[in-house]
């Protein structure tokens, strides 16, 4: 009893030790953000009143005559901007007259196409490049783009889950997984960019220089030369970038070294 007792009394307190763990690495962060957020006065109650015009990010056509890709995030609506980035994909070849910009949203059916303004905010939130590239490497890559959009696996009506997705940032991830030589990682807030389904729980990381372990969305370890080292729980991703030096917290994001690539 005494041997049963004294195994109790230590798997008790190891469990209270990854339960403080787990707590003081994603819990507070979280809280610490919630509060920061609901004290700013410039969030959109709501999307009819939100700014969607552009953040004026991307030079017009006409100025252009270079061929652009381009990776944009911004936080999401609402309280679920505490935690959360929308992500999507801007191309233009070269001598072309308008942008494509290209996004899945839990509201249209498939993959929307220009529905909103290339570099456009996202409920008021203004976007940040993730990457942006140009000249004759982006024209090369702008067929790769294409495809993999048409091939994306999710895109009929309904294939569609906020959380743990796959989501907006489920088919960008796509993208970048079909085209590695993007050479980007998405933002640690833009939930849904870990998801694989469940008979897919090992794989390579989107940028395909490292391996991730995905639980179905829930919980996950990404490990690669471009994402960095992230652990991924109910969403809330931790984790270092090696790379361009940086730490990610959960809710507030990456912070350190921009992460662009021109």
């Amino acid at each position: 009893m005494a041997l049963g007792s004294h195994c109790y009394v230590g798997a008790m307190a190891l469990l209270l030790r990854i339960f403080l763990l787990l707590i003081s690495i994603f819990i507070f962060p979280l809280g610490a953000h919630a509060l920061w957020w609901v004290m700013r006065e410039d969030v959109a109650p709501n999307w009819r009143s939100a700014d969607w015009s552009s953040a004026k990010l991307l030079p017009e056509p006409s100025e252009a005559p270079q061929a652009i890709v381009a990776v944009y995030a911004a936080r999401v609506g609402r309280w679920r901007g505490i935690f959360a980035h929308h992500t999507w994909i801007v191309v233009k070849e070269a001598g072309a007259d308008r942008y494509t910009r290209y996004d899945k949203v839990g509201w249209g059916s498939p993959v929307r196409t220009n529905g909103w303004a290339p570099d456009g905010r996202w409920f008021g939130n203004a976007p940040h490049p993730v990457t942006v590239i140009e000249g004759e490497a982006a024209q090369r890559l702008i067929p790769q783009i294409r495809k993999a959009v048409a091939s994306y696996p999710y895109n009929s009506y309904g294939a569609y889950n906020a959380w743990p997705g796959p989501n907006s940032n489920t088919f960008v991830a796509h993208v970048l997984r079909a085209v590695p030589e993007l050479d980007a990682a998405l933002p640690p807030t833009a939930l849904g960019k870990d998801w694989r389904p469940l008979q897919d729980l090992v794989g390579l990381t989107p940028s395909r220089t490292g391996i991730q372990v995905s639980l179905g969305g829930y919980a996950g370890l990404a490990l690669g030369w471009v994402e960095g080292v992230e652990i991924d729980f109910m969403g809330l991703v931790a984790g270092i970038d090696i790379r361009r030096p940086a730490v990610k917290i959960p809710a507030w994001g990456r912070i350190g070294i921009d992460s662009i690539t021109w």
